[in-house]
């Protein structure tokens, strides 16, 4: 796909600061420490808990998803089920690509043989250009959701 010279450079890094910023939600908020998360797109919430009781809330956009059916990335801008309040950010993104001529932040579908780590690598660029506080992928075995934390707080 067509992008700038420095872009490659620039995505790998992206990435690594995204998982500083995991690193360092996990050790603030103990995110390991939550046996469950339920997520409300509509409401724009991801709400850890422990034995039935909210134990941390955070807000969140959407990036994208990956289908292994369709062996792609779907960016939440692109995906008209979302409610268009929690695809702002991935918007910021895709004219980000826009002005800087990087294909797969302007296409609605980028394909890739290892769609974890390309879902990943674009979510780290979200996250990069919208400062956003890091990211979570809650689990699925046909592709994946990739959330956007825009703040986090202690429940109650």
């Amino acid at each position: 796909m067509k992008h700038p010279d420095w872009y490659p450079d620039w995505r790998h890094d992206a990435v690594h600061q995204l998982q500083d910023k995991i690193d360092r939600l996990k050790s603030e908020f103990r995110l390991n420490d939550w046996p469950r998360y339920d997520y409300d797109i509509d409401a724009g919430t991801l709400t850890f808990s422990e034995n039935g009781v909210p134990k941390l809330i955070a807000e969140i956009q959407v990036a994208g998803t990956t289908s292994v059916k369709a062996g792609d990335w779907l960016w939440a801008w692109a995906n008209s089920h979302w409610p268009e309040d929690r695809v702002t950010d991935s918007e910021i993104v895709r004219a980000f690509g826009q002005e800087h001529g990087i294909c797969e932040l302007t296409h609605e579908n980028v394909e890739d043989d290892d769609l974890n780590a390309l879902g990943w690598a674009l979510t780290a660029v979200m996250v990069r250009l919208t400062d956003a506080l890091g990211a979570y992928r809650p689990r699925d075995d046909d592709g994946g959701l990739f959330l956007v934390y825009k703040s986090m707080a202690w429940a109650g």
